[in-house]
């Protein structure tokens, strides 16, 4: 499967709330008439994530289409012209990133009803080499934190080659996407061993610092 990740901000005239509901019951059907989509899926972000202020992104999509070929002649179809041109009545086209990425399940466990769905936005650290980089994300750090016991399910979505072809610096390198079944058992897990040493490891191929995250719940638009 090929599948391809857009990270969503809203119009700055738009609330929360009417941009949630717009995305998920105007434009969502628009999406769902695509002819090659195969799985389609919108996780807004959390209203209480918004507290302390905006966050970087407002939730991502991610859509899963049989082949490159595929999603190459879904872009094609007159079903994405409506698409694109209902996408300004809700979105910050400028700050839309699109992203295709290689999915990596690292923890294949099942996504408990309700969950919430944590989206971190992964950049290497400066100077590693993209390869060097992508192979211990997915062998080394991506089994310590598999470990962390409140972790129910946990993809590592690499992004593709090529789209460094087309921009050699892109905003992002990944997402570490990761579900659980409420945000209590997020802030216990930050108290966990397995976390304690899932952190310890993250200098050694992630910026200093805390990456940024939203926290999402999933919406299934095509199952």
């Amino acid at each position: 499967m090929y599948k391809v990740v857009t990270l969503v901000k809203r119009r700055p005239d738009l609330s929360v709330e009417a941009f949630q509901e717009y995305w998920r019951e105007r434009h969502a059907p628009l999406v769902a008439q695509l002819p090659q989509l195969r799985h389609y899926v919108q996780s807004p972000a959390l209203l209480q994530g918004y507290r302390k202020g905006e966050l970087l992104f407002d939730g991502i999509a991610e859509a899963w289409f049989d082949s490159d070929a595929a999603y190459e002649t879904s872009r094609r179809d007159p079903a994405q012209n409506a698409v694109t041109a209902d996408e300004a009545s809700f979105l910050d086209r400028g700050r839309t990133v699109v992203m295709p990425v290689d999915a990596h399940v690292i923890k294949d466990g099942a996504i408990p009803e309700n969950a919430v769905k944590n989206i971190e936005f992964v950049n290497r650290r400066p100077g590693m080499p993209l390869a060097s980089f992508q192979t211990y994300w997915r062998e080394v750090h991506g089994p310590l934190a598999s470990k962390i016991p409140v972790l129910q399910r946990y993809e590592q979505n690499h992004l593709k080659a090529s789209a460094y072809a087309a921009d050699p610096l892109p905003p992002y390198d990944g997402l570490a996407i990761t579900w659980f079944r409420s945000t209590a058992d997020m802030k216990a897990g930050t108290a966990m061993p397995e976390y304690v040493a899932t952190r310890a490891d993250e200098p050694n191929f992630l910026p200093d610092g805390h990456l940024p995250i939203i926290i999402t719940r999933e919406h299934v638009v095509v199952p």
